[in-house]
């Protein structure tokens, strides 16, 4: 396993695919880079690898190296590293059509066969649901040194009710759950910065309650955000300002404080 120059692990799940996991994960890593932190980024969703497409860097090549897999690095700082199942891929278009033991090989190689250099944090994106893919994911981080899982959801009960299954499932295998984010739960107007509830409110803060689990913070909707994407942009740097922004900060100082 490559991981032993990297100094803590973040996993983010949700139960539900759409919840804008992917762009967390990206702003996450970004905001840590951001502050200073040499961070790496995995996307080990074989069936919609947006990373790439969300930081700009589709149609770039990994190559293998004695050690493993080398990662692909957003500038020459080499302080955000990035690896996905999308670059594999020749277009965006290009599914990703294997059976589970394919998929299964693919994620365990992406999970121990990277050679990271020595970073702070290594965020991974992972597969919505509770199938296989997630499954090996699970038996992965369990044993790797991680520090836990930031659960995504939306404030929508049909969403909020697979992320339950998502929450008793991570309390079955063992892994520490760090806390919720509520993503898309509210409209920033662009002109006069206004947050209109289009959908439900609250639905992450509640079922952090309930589940007696860290709420770490509600993203709202931004317009302006979506511009970042195809870009290494981060909102702290773009929208310093805005609510997104606001939020990502305070998610990061909460995430900083749990220690494996």
């Amino acid at each position: 396993m490559l991981l032993e120059q990297v100094n803590n692990i973040i996993a983010v799940l949700s139960g539900k695919g759409g919840v804008g996991k992917s762009t967390v994960s990206t702003q996450l890593a970004l905001a840590l880079r951001n502050m200073g932190y040499k961070v790496g980024l995995l996307d080990v969703d074989l069936c919609g690898p947006s990373v790439p497409y969300l930081l700009g860097l589709e149609g770039r090549e990994i190559f293998m190296c004695d050690e493993g897999w080398v990662p692909i690095y957003t500038d020459e700082s080499k302080t955000l590293a990035v690896m996905s199942i999308g670059f594999l891929l020749k277009n965006r278009e290009d599914p990703v059509i294997w059976r589970g033991p394919k998929k299964t090989m693919m994620i365990k190689q992406f999970l121990t066969d990277v050679k990271w250099e020595a970073m702070d944090y290594l965020i991974i994106d992972t597969p919505p649901g509770t199938s296989d893919e997630h499954i090996t994911v699970m038996e992965c981080l369990k044993e790797m040194q991680c520090n836990g899982a930031v659960i995504v959801t939306t404030p929508q009960e049909v969403a909020l009710d697979d992320v339950r299954k998502e929450i008793t499932f991570c309390k079955k295998t063992g892994i520490r759950i760090m806390g919720i984010i509520e993503n898309m739960s509210g409209f920033v107007c662009p002109s006069c910065s206004c947050c209109t509830n289009i959908f439900s409110s609250n639905g992450g803060s509640e079922l952090a309650k309930y589940a007696d689990i860290p709420h770490l913070g509600t993203l709202p909707i931004d317009p302006r955000v979506g511009v970042l994407a195809g870009t290494t942009a981060s909102v702290l740097d773009e929208l310093p300002d805005s609510p997104m922004a606001n939020v990502m900060r305070e998610v990061v100082e909460k995430l900083k404080s749990v220690k494996l």
